[in-house]
């Protein structure tokens, strides 16, 4: 198997967010990075894969120099190589994502053979983008299932499942080559070891520079919402607030009066 997983740098979660002073862009110069919990999955279903079926992988990523960082945690914890597709920090929407990104598969499978399977979270953990995986496999004319949370790699197809509206499951076989993006769930990834980590280091980062295009909706602005303050009521202090709960606890509903 030949696996490519798709990832994006996105702020870590807890942060402050604050934008730019002209309404542009999100302020991270005091934030930290991390990928969203889809693609960690995926990352770790890529790993899986190869362990049981043998074949390589790879990781691939839009953005600055310093989403490095997010490439060589993917090689540390099983990922063969990685590739960055290196940007001057402007948010590439999700039309040239994808441009950027199939023009790219294609180089590389001229180059190394094709990918039998393409993995991408099924949506982008800070702007919500759900279309980015969609838009590549339309372009590469490939199958492609989202929302995965179970993914079983056969002899030339893939079994794909997902949760359905109401409970139950929804099962789909696809032919490879085929695109997949997954959830949160599908399994638990693993953390990179120091040994992996060092490995990381050690390793060689495919870059490539693709022109910045604004290809999809013209963005205006941010707008951060405004923070909205907590209250506390004390009903009162040891025993003697007793009453006070049983009273909020019927107003609310819980308690019969």
């Amino acid at each position: 198997m030949e696996i490519l997983v798709c990832v994006k740098r996105v702020p870590a979660t807890g942060g402050r967010i604050v934008l730019t002073p002209d309404g542009q862009e999100i302020d991270t110069r005091y934030l930290g990075f991390t990928v969203s919990p889809h693609e960690e999955c995926a990352v770790e279903e890529a790993v899986r894969i190869v362990e049981a079926q043998g074949g390589s992988s790879a990781v691939l990523t839009l953005g600055p120099v310093a989403t490095e960082e997010q490439l060589r945690d993917a090689m540390a914890v099983g990922i063969d190589r990685a590739i960055l597709l290196e940007t001057d920090g402007r948010e590439f929407d999700p039309v040239a994502t994808a441009a950027a990104i199939v023009e790219t598969i294609r180089a590389q499978e001229a180059t190394h053979g094709p990918f039998d399977l393409l993995l991408f979270g099924n949506e982008a953990a800070d702007t919500g983008d759900f279309q980015v995986g969609i838009r590549v496999a339309v372009a590469l004319d490939r199958p492609i299932v989202t929302g995965i949370k179970s993914l079983t790699v056969l002899d030339g197809t893939i079994v794909a499942r997902r949760e359905a509206p109401g409970g139950g499951w929804e099962t789909y076989e696809l032919p490879l080559p085929a695109v997949v993006s997954v959830k949160e769930g599908l399994n638990l990834p693993r953390y990179p070891s120091v040994p992996g980590r060092l490995r990381a280091k050690r390793k060689e980062i495919e870059r490539f520079a693709p022109a910045w295009s604004q290809a999809g909706p013209l963005k205006l602005g941010l707008r951060l919402p405004e923070e909205q303050g907590a209250q506390v009521e004390i009903l009162g202090r040891g025993p003697n607030a007793a009453p006070a709960v049983v009273d909020l606890l019927v107003r609310i509903g819980v308690l019969a009066s």
